[in-house]
């Protein structure tokens, strides 16, 4: 009896000695919740349940897991943000710990070197200041937009000229509009362009390269799931990648050499580009190839998928076209559309912004990384943690959007929402410091192009395709692509 009276009084010493410690472990643990999430299986975490879509399976997993999410993908941890308040948490409130990099194993330019000049990738460093201050005074101020209006104009001139000689027959929208668009940025970077509208036929032309260059990077890697198998490259996919960038950045290779020898000769040139202003900042050959490819990609490719979006749902939904076809008759006094008309069109400039909601170019923006362990919305978000924004989602969302899945414009017509409003519910081009620096240009070539497709031609499908048939499925990459390449047949309005 006694022995057992002195165990419950050293248990009950060992527990008040102990109940400090255990206190605090309890108080750290609590202090460590990861967000909620699905069940990782060991060693695959939770990789089964992201699938093909994974914007769309995130954002179910959000309506059963809550506004901020966690999954196990091998060994990294992703979190996702599902809503306009996970948005401003991750974009504004916490937007300097969590906008680190998480840059893909199959990046051609992952080493230190090509990765500091890169503006998508590189992390918030003073050289990524030194870049972004380049590129917003030099292509993306008001002074370098305004400077660029001709080139602009120019370009989709011989776009109308094309598809008025293609009446009649079926053309690919995307093939179109990315040459434009891609020659528009080219000539203002080199002076030069490098895609003719008829395009290529042996499977090698630049959109085909550039398409690949993406898929490349945004491919499910192994290497990014299992950091330990980063260096054998066992999908090839690095190869690859690094393959294609070398054969991008030949298009510009004797350019730029042409120009060297040019400033160490003395030669003036009458015209400055984007080029000359780099050679005069000194950057290397390398390090121009990295910005100028971003810059030729980010561009091109995020413009030629809105721009066929946008006139997939203007096809199916005949009101709103005859709402843009009813705007250019009382602001347009010309045959064609004029940089100088785009300030005039609020109602198409709707239509742009609806097809930004529900489609936007990149869904879940880039991937940030946690440069420091940090909370968000109570949970824990540990350092290195990969750290997504489902756009896609929020723009969908019905509890902000009244109808989402719905291609309203009038919507956006009295809303005060903007690309740099404070609203989360509508961020196509991110926030905060990762914010996209060229939406001054990447809208206004938006606007132009769909302003000149519409104004100058009728359209149809072929085959006498009702557009209620008109197939709407996306692909999934780095740019949120039409599943099925729009083709239509113009015909020149009278």
């Amino acid at each position: 009896m006694n022995g057992t009276i002195v165990i419950e009084q050293n248990f009950i010493f060992f527990l008040l000695l102990v109940s400090p410690f255990i206190f605090f472990i309890f108080k750290y643990l609590r202090s460590q919740t990861l967000p909620p999430g699905p069940f990782p299986w060991p060693i695959i975490g939770s990789i089964l349940h992201v699938g093909d879509n994974p914007h769309v399976s995130l954002a179910k997993l959000a309506q059963t897991h809550g506004p901020i999410i966690s999954l196990r993908l091998g060994a990294q941890l992703l979190v996702v943000g599902s809503t306009p308040a996970a948005a401003a948490e991750i974009l504004k409130a916490h937007d300097r710990v969590l906008s680190g990099r998480a840059m893909p194993n199959a990046s051609p330019y992952k080493n230190p070197a090509g990765r500091q000049f890169s503006l998508a990738w590189a992390d918030c460093t003073d050289q990524r200041k030194y870049l972004h201050t380049i590129c917003r005074s030099e292509l993306f101020s008001i002074k370098a937009i305004e400077s660029q209006s001709n080139l602009r104009e120019e370009k989709i001139s011989k776009l109308i000229e094309f598809l008025g000689r293609k009446e009649g027959e079926l053309v690919n929208i995307g093939d179109v509009v990315f040459a434009t668009v891609f020659n528009t940025l080219s000539n203002i970077f080199v002076s030069q362009d490098f895609i003719t509208l008829e395009g290529h036929k042996d499977g090698d032309g630049m959109k085909e390269l550039v398409r690949s260059f993406v898929v490349a990077g945004a491919t499910p890697n192994l290497a990014d799931f299992y950091p330990i198998l980063s260096s054998f490259d066992l999908q090839g996919l690095r190869k690859k990648s690094i393959g294609l960038f070398a054969k991008i950045c030949s298009l510009w290779e004797s350019i730029i050499k042409e120009r060297r020898q040019d400033k160490s000769s003395g030669v003036l040139k009458r015209h400055t580009d984007f080029l000359d202003i780099l050679l005069a900042n000194g950057f290397t050959d390398d390090q121009m190839n990295v910005l100028l490819l971003e810059l030729l990609l980010a561009g091109a490719d995020t413009t030629t998928s809105t721009t066929e979006w946008a006139m997939a749902e203007l096809l199916k939904n005949e009101k709103v076209m005859k709402n843009v076809c009813k705007e250019f008759e009382r602001e347009i006094k010309e045959d064609v559309v004029r940089e100088s008309d785009l300030p005039h069109l609020p109602y198409l400039h709707s239509c742009v912004k609806e097809a930004l909601r529900i489609h936007p170019p990149a869904p879940f923006l880039l991937p940030r990384r946690a440069i420091e362990t940090c909370k968000v919305m109570n949970y824990t978000i540990p350092k290195d943690s990969q750290v997504f924004v489902n756009v896609w989602a929020i723009g969908r969302d019905p509890k902000i959007w009244d109808d989402p899945l719905a291609f309203k414009p009038e919507r956006f017509l009295d809303s005060k929402v903007e690309l740099h409003s404070n609203d989360f519910g509508w961020i196509p081009f991110g926030s905060g410091r990762r914010m996209c620096p060229g939406i001054p240009m990447a809208t206004k070539q938006l606007g132009f192009v769909l302003a000149s497709l519409i104004k100058s031609f009728d359209w149809s499908l072929p085959y006498d395709m009702n557009p209620s048939e008109l197939d709407m499925a996306e692909k999934f990459g780095i740019t949120l692509q039409k599943e099925k390449p729009l083709v239509l047949i113009p015909r020149v309005k009278q």
